[in-house]
């Protein structure tokens, strides 16, 4: 699928797919880096999105007929593409207590105990599938529907820095302290966005995140290295499904 149709007067949406999938972000991923590689005239910035990528341009320097020309041409050229390979960064989150209070909420509109809420949560490597929201912010792929749980009825007005929380089948990790409804049941010490860092963006799109449950000992520990520029956060490459 290579769809492209206009949004308002300065902007164009690539629709790649109809559903959210890893063969659909591999798509979107090899449109960025050709765009990067093509550093077409005029085009302002791209977003990605999770089946579509829309592009902002200047109409001054390039009129919609040329761009969707030009764009259209890139459609050939996928194959020529070779993504970076995966990596899996993993997560040190302590969970429940203070920094997970909707923990025993999750493990009761499953029927699960809290420790097996937390077993399900570590056991899969979720897929980085694009960053927004706030600077640094993860949209992950891969949560359990075996604890999925609706919103909060009532948002929080501040969620802490580096919450990890479920939304319906989704599961994320604030970046910046903003209002929330996600069901909070822990957090992790890492800094996901830190703007006077040589790469802001700890993440990036294409890769993996691994939640590995730590002790309040083990947390305040990390916390301590990361608040010193100390800690690296462990890296493997990522063996496939």
């Amino acid at each position: 699928m290579f769809q492209i149709d206009p949004i308002g007067d300065k902007g164009l949406r690539i629709q790649l797919g109809e559903t959210i999938s890893k063969e659909t972000n591999e798509k979107i991923r090899s449109l960025s880096l050709l765009l990067e590689k093509e550093n077409i005239s005029g085009i302002v910035e791209w977003i990605p999105t999770y089946t579509s990528l829309s592009i902002y341009y200047d109409p001054y320097y390039i009129s919609y007929e040329k761009l969707k020309e030009r764009i259209g041409t890139l459609a050939g050229k996928f194959s020529q593409i070779e993504l970076p390979p995966a990596e899996v960064m993993h997560f040190p989150v302590f969970y429940g207590e203070e920094m997970g209070p909707d923990l025993s909420n999750v493990a009761k509109h499953n029927g699960l105990t809290e420790e097996e809420v937390i077993e399900i949560h570590t056991g899969s490597d979720y897929l980085i599938f694009m960053m927004g929201f706030t600077p640094g912010f993860p949209y992950l792929g891969g949560m359990s529907e075996k604890i999925a749980t609706p919103r909060l009825a009532e948002p929080r007005l501040k969620i802490p820095v580096g919450s990890v929380g479920i939304a319906g089948s989704q599961t994320g990790v604030y970046s910046m302290e903003t209002p929330g409804g996600w069901q909070l049941i822990g957090r992790t010490p890492l800094e996901l966005y830190d703007p006077t860092r040589e790469k802001p963006i700890l993440l990036q799109a294409g890769n993996y995140i691994r939640f590995v449950q730590v002790s309040k000992t083990e947390y305040i520990e990390i916390d301590n290295l990361v608040k010193q520029n100390k800690y690296h956060p462990h890296i493997e490459p990522f063996k496939g499904e």
